[in-house]
C-alpha cells in the first residue's frame, strides 16, 4: 500500500533545511575545535590529553556532517506524509559530549596552573 506524499508547507520545509545546514556548520565548528586543541602547545596539556580531546571533538565533527542529510531525508519524509517527526536522537550525544570536552579542558586548566 503506497503513503500518500503531499508538499509541505515550504516554511517547515525551509526550517529542516535550515537545521541541515546548522547541523553542518557545528560539524566545522567542532572540527575547528579539535584542530585547535591538538595545536595547543605541550605546555598547555599533556600531549595525550590534547590528542584525546582532540579526537573527540574531531570524531563528533564526523558524526554530526554524516548524520546531518539522513536526518533532513528522514524529517522531509515525516512532512510529507503529515508523520510524527523523528526525536533527535543525537541531541544527547553532542550535548554530553562537547560538556563533557569542555569540563575535561577545564579540569586540565585548573590543574595546569
Amino acid at each position: 500500500m503506497k503513503t500518500l506524499e503531499s508538499e509541505p508547507d515550504p516554511r517547515f520545509t525551509l526550517a529542516n533545511e535550515r537545521t541541515f545546514l546548522t547541523w553542518l556548520s557545528t560539524s566545522l565548528a567542532l572540527s575547528a575545535g579539535g584542530v585547535a586543541m591538538a595545536a595547543v602547545s605541550a605546555d598547555v596539556f599533556v600531549p595525550w590529553m590534547r590528542t584525546a580531546l582532540a579526537v573527540v571533538l574531531v570524531s563528533l565533527s564526523a558524526l554530526s556532517a554524516a548524520m546531518a542529510y539522513p536526518r533532513w531525508r528522514l524529517i522531509q519524509r515525516a512532512l510529507r506524509r503529515a508523520a510524527p517527526l523523528p526525536p533527535p536522537a543525537l541531541a544527547p550525544l553532542f550535548g554530553y559530549g562537547v560538556a563533557a570536552v569542555a569540563v575535561f579542558a577545564l579540569v586540565l586548566i585548573l590543574l595546569g596552573r
